[in-house]
């Protein structure tokens, strides 16, 4: 069977509801707070609910955090390739979600920063399986080390999320590599240069998914621009909307889905995912058949 192999980072998150972020110095009293894994489980999750295979080649640490980490990857189904680094734990981002639904990062980097060389080569990976790259990963001297190394040997298609860092990620690392790009429309405006959607789609050149929140989406393909439409509802929470999306997409090309209708289910399993708390918050294969039949 077709897998999903991830080799970006899980840690775990502290999410904080806040009325609105402090300012400098301040300080504001929460409204809830849960602690619950994150980074890239959310997109496994994603995928692993839309009945995808996932494997997760990622380094994890040791204590609580990579404790934590394991017991939410076992409890999706989601195989972990490596054993865990045996001197540090597992890091941590403080998420702060205001009234509005938007979210705000501050990251606390473990060993999920630490992926030594080599390390990927343990878990062969199959042509016709997809491998998840996160624009995170090229934050970390060592994670980028091993996967400019790794993925000129890799057979399968690589599907890269840049993340909110993109524009000041050295992407050129990867980018030869990458079959499939998916970013949202802040990022590709970044990294294009371009103000236009359209614009920035083709000059990232190559296969480009821009994703537009409740507009739907972008695909870009052999010079040729679409919008797979979205649906628009009133956001509780958006931590988590980019992954479920590429969670889910990832999953659809998995099931031999054309990339216009694995984005089309990705665009609601999207507009699912912003209507729960939480980052992980993306629906199951059957939840997204039924919100689609509903809207048919």
């Amino acid at each position: 069977m077709s897998r999903l192999v991830h080799t970006g980072q899980v840690i775990v998150d502290l999410v904080l509801r806040v009325p609105e972020l402090p300012r400098r110095g301040g300080d504001v009293l929460a409204d809830g707070m849960d602690l619950t894994p994150g980074g890239g489980f959310n997109v496994m999750a994603a995928a692993a609910r839309s009945g995808a295979e996932v494997v997760y080649a990622g380094a994890h640490g040791t204590g609580r955090f990579g404790d934590a980490v394991r017991a939410a990857l076992a409890a999706e189904g989601i195989t972990v390739a490596q054993a865990p680094l045996s001197d540090v734990d597992t890091g941590v981002c403080v998420v702060l979600v205001d009234s509005g639904g938007e979210r705000t990062f501050v990251t606390g980097t473990g060993a999920e920063g630490m992926l030594a060389p080599g390390r990927l080569d343990d878990g062969p990976v199959a042509a016709d399986d997809l491998v998840y790259v996160s624009g995170y990963s090229l934050a970390h001297a060592p994670n980028r080390a091993t996967l400019a190394a790794w993925l000129p040997t890799v057979p399968a298609r690589v599907l890269l999320d840049p993340g909110p860092l993109a524009a000041d990620l050295p992407l050129d690392v990867v980018l030869p590599h990458v079959d499939i790009l998916s970013c949202n429309a802040a990022e590709a405006r970044a990294l294009s240069g371009k103000d236009s959607l359209t614009e920035a789609a083709l000059a990232l050149g190559g296969t480009v998914v821009v994703r537009d929140g409740p507009a739907g989406c972008l695909l870009a393909e052999n010079g040729d621009v679409r919008t797979i439409p979205g649906f628009p509802v009133e956001p509780v929470d958006t931590n988590g909307a980019g992954d479920a999306h590429c969670g889910v997409l990832a999953a659809e090309l998995l099931a031999g889905a054309d990339l216009a209708t694995a984005a089309y289910r990705a665009n609601a399993a999207a507009a699912m995912a912003v209507l729960r708390r939480g980052p992980a918050t993306a629906p199951g294969r059957q939840e997204i058949d039924e919100f689609l039949a509903a809207r048919a």
